[in-house]
């Protein structure tokens, strides 16, 4: 019965049967773009090069392939810190920022891997600092748990936004999920971005002052209230006071059973002291300072330097 079914099938079925057994266009662009990321994964520039100065493999340049997850050469070159293959890639036109199946960019995986040059290299040729919209988390997110103060000082220097929230849905909304990176780098402890963080406008009250989070979640934690909680050094208080935080903000029980730490007796102080009016002379001027990074607008001002220190906060050490 089956041969007779193969006799009767007609020329025309033939030449389907066998168009299907032809390689796809798609196919052939998989098995260049596997090419070009198999070049970038063993850090081979030089067949990298010349691979890309064909025009078959130049035309796969953003082709995913590979196994279980398929990822473009950029983002294997961004993962695994490949400075040149990259920066081939993107001399060939490499798409930026396109994004994996996590929604992760380039830079986020470059900034996950602790990979400086290709961050700074990536930012250079126009990637966007903030990462991707459709990402729950971002690079500085990211940065500022790794307690990375350089890769931190590079995303913020191009433009990345210092208050950035982990994007979840209104409903989802909650004093955990919102933690900012002010929040973060305090919970791991990092000092130098939790520094670096409020140079570049980062609020000290966070949360605190957003009119649609209070409508949504009834008590927020201020900053001041997570330092507290994790038992943060009174450096990190010191520096909330320096950059204006409102102590008044943390709704805190103080009876006997309160363990009186530094930090904590600190708060107490500053809550019955004014400000100095140096103090305040230095946040009213910072405020006054239209950029995030204040630094230059201060060194042009024509004041003794020991002033400009003061107003870019350098009078004490980390």
């Amino acid at each position: 019965m089956a041969q007779g079914q193969a006799v009767n099938m007609s020329l025309m079925d033939i030449s389907k049967i066998f168009s299907l057994l032809q390689p796809k266009e798609e196919d052939e662009d998989g098995e260049q773009g596997q090419a070009l990321n198999s070049a970038v994964s063993a850090d081979d520039a030089a067949l990298l090069s010349e691979l890309l100065s064909q025009e078959k493999y130049r035309r796969c340049i953003n082709a995913p392939s590979g196994w279980g997850v398929p990822v473009t050469p950029l983002r294997t070159a961004a993962a695994l810190g490949h400075l040149r293959c990259l920066e081939l890639l993107l001399e060939h036109g490499a798409e930026i920022d396109v994004l994996d199946v996590k929604a992760q960019t380039p830079l986020f995986t470059a900034v996950g891997g602790k990979h400086l040059d290709c961050v700074v290299a990536l930012l250079k040729a126009g990637a966007d600092p903030n990462g991707s919209q459709y990402n729950n988390c971002s690079p500085v997110l990211t940065a500022a748990r790794e307690g990375d103060v350089d890769i931190l000082r590079e995303l913020l220097r191009f433009g990345a936004e210092v208050d950035v929230r982990p994007k979840v849905p209104e409903w989802a909304s909650n004093a955990t999920a919102c933690r900012g990176p002010l929040y973060i780098s305090a919970v791991y402890g990092h000092l130098g971005c939790f520094k670096l963080l409020l140079l570049h406008g980062a609020n000290p009250d966070y949360n605190c002052t957003d009119d649609k989070m209070l409508a949504r979640i009834k008590q927020p934690k201020t900053v001041v209230e997570v330092c507290l909680r994790y038992g943060c050094g009174v450096e990190y208080i010191q520096l909330l006071i320096d950059f204006g935080a409102d102590v008044y903000l943390p709704t805190l029980i103080i009876d006997k059973t309160t363990k009186q730490n530094e930090a904590l007796l600190l708060l107490l102080k500053e809550r019955v002291c004014p400000k100095t009016l140096m103090s305040q002379a230095r946040l009213a001027i910072r405020r006054h300072i239209p950029f995030a990074d204040k630094d230059p607008a201060v060194d042009s001002l024509d004041i003794p330097l020991i002033l400009r220190n003061y107003l870019k906060h350098r009078n004490s050490e980390l």
